[in-house]
């Protein structure tokens, strides 16, 4: 029996061993994944066939390699086998913590990433400030970067949502691509709050680290 999901899954009824499903299970738990995720994982992995998800699993790796080990970022619980979330200090008064979240999303029309940068905080004024950053980075992302995409702002929490793109750009290209903005995204935040006393020197600093992180990507995708 198949019954639709839309136009890439469909459930399916299968008879299979207990034996077979305690075993899928255990991956499963390990992974951090469901049963159903971890069967798909296996049956695509025998028969070779690439999922959104194992691609995925290249861009990450790609992703940890440079951030964590070459830029200090911490790695958090992954809490999928879909999402990676990182975390970095912010240059600002009891350094409070700066979160990045970056996760497969299965659509109708199919897959996209979703990257989030949230702080968590109740510090309204830090909270205003933020927000600040965030609008600042859009105007030049449009403006000098030319980047048409899907993005929102709210509190403090910056959303933007990339296409998984096809084979003009191999996974590992495109998880550096990823650490490249998050780690811009990071330096430009910071140089932001180090001269919040000179609202004018702050905007220069952004801007200027902007400009010169597109001088140097001219011809990627994000």
């Amino acid at each position: 029996m198949q019954r639709s999901l839309g136009p890439s899954k469909s459930v399916y009824s299968l008879v299979l061993n207990d034996d077979v499903i305690r075993a899928v299970d255990r991956l499963a738990y390990q992974m951090n994944t469901s049963r159903s995720n971890m069967v798909n994982q296996i049956l695509a992995e025998y028969t070779s066939l690439l999922t959104p998800q194992k691609r995925m699993s290249t861009v990450f790796d790609e992703i940890q390699n440079l951030l964590i080990q070459g830029a200090g970022f911490q790695l958090l619980m992954k809490p999928s086998d879909s999402m990676l979330s990182l975390r970095q200090a912010l240059n600002y008064k009891y350094n409070p913590t700066v979160r990045y979240s970056i996760e497969l999303v299965q659509t109708e029309t199919g897959s996209l990433i979703r990257l989030k940068v949230i702080l968590r905080s109740q510090n309204q004024t830090l909270i205003h400030y933020l927000s600040q950053f965030f609008s600042l980075w859009q105007e030049l992302e449009q403006k000098i970067g030319g980047v048409n995409i899907s993005w929102t702002i709210e509190d403090a929490r910056y959303t933007r949502v990339l296409d998984l793109p096809g084979e003009e750009i191999s996974d590992e290209d495109f998880g550096q691509e990823i650490a490249a903005y998050i780690q811009v995204l990071d330096q430009a935040m910071n140089a932001f709050f180090e001269t919040l006393s000179e609202p004018q020197s702050a905007v220069a600093a952004v801007n200027h680290i902007y400009r010169d992180y597109i001088s140097h990507i001219r011809g990627g995708i994000l």
